[in-house]
């Protein structure tokens, strides 16, 4: 496992000092790198020296290593540091074979994914190891052996299996384990930018595959009303987490042309007054918000004291309830698809957008068309 060695290994969330990790395409090329000088060397490898795709020099600790005069299999622990996503801390192994010929090949091996589906980086059949790391564990293992020999690479995972479950792949198309990965070789925590790449590249496979109509959620309860309450199945959403602006824009830039947007008003509220990040770190004005526009409905100063003391949604939309100001939901499910439509206007292509949303605790509460226009058309 790499050791940080100086401030630049480290970065500052919300005054919290984190430490950066390594993707698991650097610690795929460390392991490639560590096979390589093994078999040449004759000697088990403790410890592997490489550069990351964006040049940074790292140290790894080898954790196994096994040997003959053609062929090594060395495993590194994958060190996410204090971004501790799905593959931190499982091995990552790598096996090099010498060849008789210059050549070198790479495969992926028990527990990477194959990919399925068009519109990811790599074709389908091919492994789920991307362009930059492909390349890097090549050039890494070609530095070693020189130019005069080849070698066969296979990247494997024993746990990779079990833990794609956990990741992006099922929804991506790829299938059998998970993706060696990695832009710049170094993971930030709390970095944002993996996740949206990750809704990106969803989205993309379903344009690829002919869809010019996509449904947003912001999670799992907007999936759970769309199946369960909607009954429309999940073939063309996408989860946009609390990226909601980003996604829009990224539903323009692929060229979709009609969208509907399901989720829960304590996320879609603050849509509704045109925050389109919706994680509570950047923005919290859900009060404010339905303040603002009871008052417009000619709510009693009262009710709008009392709406303003609530810490959930929940509790404002049993006030509203009580008071019966529920075409306040109306309102705000109108805005929700004016202030998206506003976000993306002056731009091609044209998308028409349909809201809904609700409550996990009442069920439906409005919607830019009748419910059961929206479920005929997107059934």
């Amino acid at each position: 496992m790499p050791a940080a060695k100086d401030e630049n290994d480290y970065v500052y969330y919300n005054g919290r000092k984190l430490r950066k990790g390594y993707t698991t395409g650097t610690t795929a090329t460390a392991a490639a790198v560590a096979a390589a000088q093994t078999i040449l060397e004759q000697q088990a490898t403790t410890t592997v020296h490489v550069n990351a795709a964006n040049g940074q020099p790292v140290d790894f600790e080898v954790q196994d290593c096994q040997f003959d005069d053609r062929s090594a299999r060395v495993a590194i622990t994958k060190d996410g540091g204090d971004d501790q996503d799905a593959t931190d801390g499982m091995l990552i192994v790598a096996t090099v074979t010498l060849r008789s010929d210059a050549e070198i090949t790479l495969d992926g091996g028990q527990g990477i994914g194959r990919v399925t589906q068009e519109g990811l980086a790599n074709k389908p059949g091919m492994p789920a190891i991307n362009p930059t790391p492909y390349k890097l564990i090549q050039q890494g293992v070609r530095q070693v052996i020189g130019d005069d020999r080849g070698a066969d690479i296979v990247i494997s995972a024993p746990e990779g299996e079990r833990v794609a479950k956990l990741t992006y792949n099922p929804k991506l198309g790829i299938v059998g384990g998970i993706s060696i990965l990695g832009t710049s070789g170094i993971v930030t925590p709390m970095s944002e930018e993996s996740w949206k790449h990750s809704i990106s590249i969803e989205m993309n496979i379903h344009r690829k595959r002919g869809d010019t109509a996509l449904i947003l959620t912001p999670g799992n309860y907007g999936e759970d009303f769309l199946t369960g309450e909607m009954h429309i199945g999940t073939e063309k959403q996408v989860q946009m987490s609390n990226f909601v602006g980003y996604v829009l824009k990224e539903v323009q830039r692929l060229g979709f042309t009609k969208l509907l947007i399901v989720g829960d008003l304590g996320k879609m509220i603050k849509v509704a007054g045109g925050i389109f990040s919706t994680h509570s770190k950047d923005a919290d004005a859900r009060a404010e918000i339905m303040v603002a526009n009871l008052a417009l409905l000619g709510a009693p100063v009262e009710l709008l004291k009392q709406v303003n003391d609530c810490l959930t949604t929940i509790s404002m939309i049993k006030l509203v309830n009580e008071a019966g100001y529920q075409a306040v939901y109306q309102v705000l499910v109108d805005k929700i698809k004016g202030r998206a439509e506003k976000l993306l206007a002056h731009r091609e292509p044209h998308i028409d957008i349909d809201a809904v949303i609700f409550s996990r605790d009442t069920g439906f509460l409005a919607a830019t068309q009748p419910l059961a226009v929206i479920e005929e058309a997107w059934q």
